[in-house]
């Protein structure tokens, strides 16, 4: 039997969410508690790399017999997601950068 979609997809962290939503609310400084720019630029780099790190070590696991075809396949596709993710975000920041460059001054 196929299990249900939403099963496949990890559950949104609200708290982080309204977390970035009051960081970039102030216009001067992140909020008491919330997090800057920067460092949750930082957190989901690191978040990145260790979904493609687990996904290698799953791999290798599943290539010896360790792990089911199931983990191999959730821990490729969760790296997977991470890397784009980082890549939409690396675009936007481009494309807004070169917006920026464009202002008359």
């Amino acid at each position: 039997m196929i299990p249900a979609i939403s099963s496949g997809f990890p559950a949104l962290d609200t708290k982080r969410v309204e977390s970035l939503g009051t960081a970039t609310a102030g216009a001067s400084a992140p909020a008491a508690g919330g997090a800057d720019f920067g460092s949750v630029l930082a957190k989901m780099t690191t978040d990145a790399v260790g979904a493609v790190k687990g996904a290698e070590s799953t791999s290798i696991a599943g290539i010896q017999g360790n792990a089911s075809t199931q983990a191999v396949v959730d821990a490729v596709m969760g790296a997977e997601r991470a890397l784009q993710t980082a890549v939409v975000i690396r675009d936007k920041v481009v494309a807004a950068y070169q917006e920026i460059s464009r202002m008359a001054i």
